[in-house]
């Protein structure tokens, strides 16, 4: 291991130590904050920097100044500049998860025959490179890895403040090398310099620390996860019951099945995995109280809906686990219980839809926005909503709006006012291509007559248009987006996927035109029946989704 790189493993482990690498001591700096691990950088250097030549005045050349370079030829000159090359050459060599060719590329930039400086993008590329290289391929992950703390120490050394991508890299290299207290301690400093870290910068220490079957050092991160904000999914939760329930802390596993009925509503295959496999061990049969408060449990139910009464396990002995389906009505096949409705209280979605739209006007040209809500009021409610960009793409790259028309007199069908949905679609959509057809723009006069299409206008977001209707006037949503990307998780609320399972609608096509698959009459989380009946629903296809059925043999 180089000296460099020994030193950043070093002072990336937990210690009380100063946050700084390689500073050497300045009488005369004046102090400034930084980073965790970065230095004031000796040069300023940009992706694009060049060293420009003196511009010439006119006691110089004695005639005119030169007209100002105009912004395509500053773009093409930087393009084109050594550092605007190795830019686009490590740009591609993430593309394509090409590690040796971007070590090259690294090594000839800092010859010194022919040294290129280094940005922070530069850095970011080999970084984010060397963690991929070192947690996938077992034969060169400690190679990657050494390089990739080799490259954090020359990064540190020139003076090159990291940001969160930087550290997120560093964290995986820690992770990859089995060092979880090193993963954490980048959040940790991230978090102490005012940095906030993201799930994914979580992540390397979590799910290192639960590999080596470590649930302490699990625990704490989540409890660090909690106090900055940031908010596990699926994949973090599973980790943390299978470290807990193979470490026997019934009360964690308690605790995290809870947490996953608020956060996941409908785990997949995997995770259900986790679950049975704790109530078939030795350890949930032992777990539990023989006697409990019959008040407390009742309160307990009242509040937390479905059956959870958050008063830990009643009862001790083995657990009986096997698989069922439910009928259309929510009765399952196994035990005959009935699964329940568990409302959503009116004020949550009055909350989620101001939020909505404040974050719609930060986000949309305030006016635009404002004319919807306008238009909504004098044209609502509906029953319905259709993304119908989502649903006139369906398994097909050309816009079909026969396609769009079919689900509008299917959804139509089944909503109780018969009204018309809602049909969002961009203005571009509506003036120009396919919509020009004649049989199209029949279709599409039949929707305006009826007071039903909104076109939204340019350089708009469909998404924020559809998903504030359905919300606005608590109606189904027609669409297969499962609203997941950057845009739903601004959300951030434990509403949102509650929401989703009570009015999302999805659909499929056959030669007999589309099948609507409406939301359950039932709620798809883990319920607790008859105080001693845990019901999983878990699937990886939402349109098929198998029970994991699991009863106490008191």
């Amino acid at each position: 291991m180089g000296v460099a790189a020994a030193a950043a493993r070093a002072a990336l482990r937990p210690t009380a130590a100063t946050l700084l690498l390689f500073s050497r001591p300045h009488q005369h700096r004046r102090a400034t904050q930084h980073l965790p691990f970065a230095r004031r950088r000796r040069h300023s250097y940009s992706s694009t920097a060049t060293v420009a030549a003196p511009t010439p005045t006119l006691g110089d050349s004695g005639g005119e100044a030169p007209e100002p370079e105009g912004k395509a030829a500053r773009r093409r000159r930087a393009r084109e500049s050594p550092e605007g090359l190795l830019r686009h050459q490590l740009d591609m060599c993430s593309r394509n998860a090409d590690l040796p060719t971007a070590l090259r590329l690294y090594d000839a930039a800092v010859s010194p025959e022919s040294p290129v400086p280094l940005s922070l993008h530069h850095y970011n590329c080999l970084l984010y490179l060397c963690s991929n290289a070192a947690a996938s391929d077992p034969d060169s992950s400690a190679a990657a890895a050494q390089r990739g703390f080799d490259i954090f120490a020359r990064m540190e050394a020139d003076g090159v403040q990291p940001n969160e991508a930087t550290l997120t890299s560093v964290a995986r290299l820690a992770a990859a090398t089995r060092d979880p207290a090193m993963a954490f301690s980048v959040v940790r400093r991230m978090a102490a310099a005012g940095v906030p870290p993201r799930l994914r910068t979580y992540g390397p220490a979590l799910f290192a620390y639960c590999d080596a079957k470590d649930a302490d050092g699990a625990g704490q991160v989540e409890a660090h996860m909690d106090a900055s904000g940031v908010v596990p999914e699926e994949p973090e939760l599973a980790a943390l019951l299978r470290v807990n329930a193979d470490k026997a802390r019934a009360e964690e596993v308690y605790r995290l099945l809870h947490r996953t009925r608020a956060l996941v509503r409908q785990v997949c295959d995997t995770t259900a995995q986790a679950v049975e496999a704790w109530f078939r061990s030795d350890a949930a049969s032992e777990a539990g109280v023989d006697k409990w408060d019959p008040r407390k449990i009742k309160e307990g139910v009242v509040k937390g809906g479905g059956g959870w009464h958050g008063q830990g396990w009643l009862g001790k002995g083995p657990w009986s686990v096997g698989t069922s389906e439910m009928d259309k009505d929510g009765t399952c096949q196994r035990c005959g219980e009935r699964l329940v409705c568990i409302d959503i209280d009116p004020s949550e979605t009055d909350n989620f839809a101001s939020s909505l739209t404040e974050l719609a006007i930060k986000r949309e040209a305030r006016d635009d926005f404002l004319c919807f809500q306008s238009w909504l009021r004098r044209h609502g409610p509906f029953d319905a909503v259709i993304d119908a960009a989502n649903v006139g793409l369906y398994n097909s790259k050309a816009f079909s709006f026969s396609q769009v028309n079919s689900v509008v007199n299917a959804i139509q069908r089944v909503t109780k006012s018969k009204k018309l949905p809602l049909i969002i679609l961009h203005r571009n959509r509506v003036s120009g291509g396919p919509a020009k057809a004649p049989f199209n723009q029949k279709i599409l006069e039949g929707w305006r007559n009826a007071g039903a299409l909104y076109a939204t206008p340019p350089g708009s977001n469909d998404d924020w248009y559809w998903l504030y209707a359905a919300v606005s006037c608590r109606s189904l949503l027609v669409t297969n987006d499962e609203m997941r990307d950057h845009l739903f998780q601004l959300l951030g609320t434990s509403f949102f996927p509650r929401w989703k399972e009570k009015h999302q609608v999805r659909l499929t096509f056959s030669g007999r035109g589309p099948t609507l698959h409406l939301p359950p009459p039932y709620s798809i989380v883990i319920q607790v029946m008859n105080l001693n009946l845990n019901n999983v629903s878990s699937s990886d296809d939402q349109s098929c989704a198998a029970n994991v059925i699991i009863v106490r043999m008191m």
